[in-house]
């Protein structure tokens, strides 16, 4: 027995990346600087956006991504129920309505062709906008809910926070990043230490539309802009003016600094998840009672998650943190939620999501996981699963 407990996930902190921040920390700037800046540039580069707002948190994104778009009360958003509840409840900061579409059985996604039905059982302008989610680093095909958005006149909130480095083939034959801003109106990264990218807490939020990028600025940061431009009075060098009623989602220096140093690293993260969740198919793939994650040949998964489903979920928890293995379970179905009961939400209103509630398990998956930690997990799972 492994005598450590192996984590699903965990960060990777190299020397680096310490001198990264200690640089910074010595520097003139703590926040509000420049690597606030340089990163945000590297960021954008690297997902293929035009504009990156670096913030606090993911759900400081996602709540800074829904006010920007406008969501008022009573606007109604349609979100999957797989995912965080950040996803949805950036809709409930704004007074907006949460109306989840249940997911593919395969991709564990949005389900297109039921967005589609509930889009048309209503009047259109019923709905505002859609915020589908790149689960576990699976990239949805965002083409096509373009085209449908489009159709209805929605907006699109893509919470990339799993899949930075994942795309999927448009019908060109071209990569689209997740993020990349070419068929969402915003997208939203996370950088908890248990993702690709750690900065301790912090998030991007990315966008094509300069519009919008103005916006997710001003509101970051108090509704307050020093623009010369921009300002209705000038009256010296000092002087800045709130414009609008905005937050305070800033990131600091020292974590931007630490997100430069690790997107140096991001690709390399990406080809060791590959490598993980390939010797988990080859263990698992042809073992009665698992079901390996799907991945179709126009997809490049990104792979935050590797999730397999069993009978016995419960169990197999169980067994595997008695071993040492701390596994996870991602997610409860959002609109299961005390919370969001309380708004009108019932079991069995996404049962794709429930069943797959029921029998998910989230294996250790991150860049330093060692092959013979890997073979221990495979073991403790094959020996639960073949008792």
């Amino acid at each position: 027995m492994i005598d450590k407990v192996i984590p699903y996930g965990r960060q990777c902190i190299t020397d680096e990346d310490v001198q990264a921040v200690v640089e910074t920390l010595r520097s003139d700037y703590l926040t509000q600087g420049p690597k606030i800046t340089e990163f945000e540039y590297a960021f954008a580069r690297y997902v293929g956006a035009k504009y990156a707002v670096a913030v606090n948190n993911a759900t400081a994104g996602l709540h800074l991504a829904a006010f920007s778009l406008e969501v008022k009360p009573g606007d109604k958003v349609i979100v999957t129920p797989m995912t965080f509840a950040a996803s949805a409840n950036c809709v409930r900061y704004c007074g907006g309505e949460v109306v989840f579409c249940d997911i593919d059985k395969d991709t564990y996604l949005m389900d297109v062709v039921k967005l589609r039905q509930l889009l048309v059982e209503n009047p259109k302008g019923t709905f505002k906008g859609i915020i589908p989610v790149d689960f576990a680093g699976y990239p949805q095909n965002l083409e096509e809910m373009r085209e449908i958005a489009d159709e209805y006149g929605l907006w699109i909130l893509e919470d990339a926070c799993h899949a930075p480095g994942g795309y999927f083939m448009d019908e060109r034959g071209e990569k689209q990043y997740c993020g990349n801003g070419r068929y969402a109106n915003v997208s939203v990264f996370s950088f908890h230490p248990v993702k690709h990218i750690a900065t301790g807490e912090g998030g991007m939020v990315t966008t094509n539309d300069e519009e919008l990028y103005k916006k997710l600025c001003l509101y970051r940061t108090h509704g307050i802009t020093k623009d010369p431009t921009s300002l209705h009075e000038n009256h010296g060098g000092w002087y800045y003016e709130m414009q609008q009623l905005g937050f305070n989602y800033r990131m600091t220096d020292f974590q931007a600094a630490l997100g430069i140093s690790q997107l140096k690293r991001a690709n390399d993260g990406l080809i060791r998840r590959q490598e993980i969740a390939h010797r988990y198919y080859e263990a698992f793939q042809a073992v009665e009672g698992i079901v390996t994650p799907k991945v179709f040949g126009n997809v490049y998964h990104a792979f935050h998650l590797y999730i397999i489903q069993v009978e016995d979920r419960f169990g197999l928890y169980n067994h595997l943190r008695k071993n040492n293995v701390y596994a996870q379970v991602h997610y409860v179905p959002v609109h299961m939620q005390p919370y969001y009961q309380q708004l009108g939400c019932k079991k069995k209103d996404c049962p794709v999501a429930e069943k797959y509630y029921e029998h998910c398990l989230s294996l250790p998956m991150f860049p330093t996981l060692t092959e013979e930690e890997q073979e221990y997990v495979i073991d403790r799972v094959l020996e639960f699963v073949r008792k």
